[in-house]
């Protein structure tokens, strides 16, 4: 059941992206902060820990949980080191998706050759 529901999760992310692209003059990369927003957004109200729940490998794969990751870091930061352990730790934790992300950029672009 949880791969329905993962299914189901990513297919109404996709289709709610494709609907505010196609409807609005917002770019990819606008959609793709508006998600780690609301990805943020959820997490802060308790909601994205039950869709994680849910969904699981269907929601933590997502840009949303990016947001949701940076939420949490910065509140586990923020529970150690006050103000300054807020941006330390958010760095820390997602440094290493950042990271990731471009080397595996890096070596899918070398690997194919991107269509014009």
């Amino acid at each position: 059941m949880s791969l329905i529901y993962s299914f189901l999760f990513c297919g109404l992310v996709c289709l709610l992206s494709e609907v505010i692209i196609n409807n609005t003059k917002l770019s990819p990369g606008h959609v793709t902060s508006l998600f780690s927003v609301i990805g943020a957004i959820l997490s802060f109200l308790g909601i994205y820990s039950i869709i994680i729940k849910k969904a699981k490998m269907g929601a933590i794969i997502l840009i949303s949980n990016f947001g949701n990751s940076l939420y949490l870091a910065a509140i586990e930061g923020y529970k150690n080191n006050k103000i300054l352990g807020i941006l330390s730790n958010m760095l820390n934790k997602s440094s290493i998706v950042l990271s990731s992300t471009i080397i595996f950029s890096f070596i899918f672009v070398c690997l194919f050759k991107p269509r014009d």
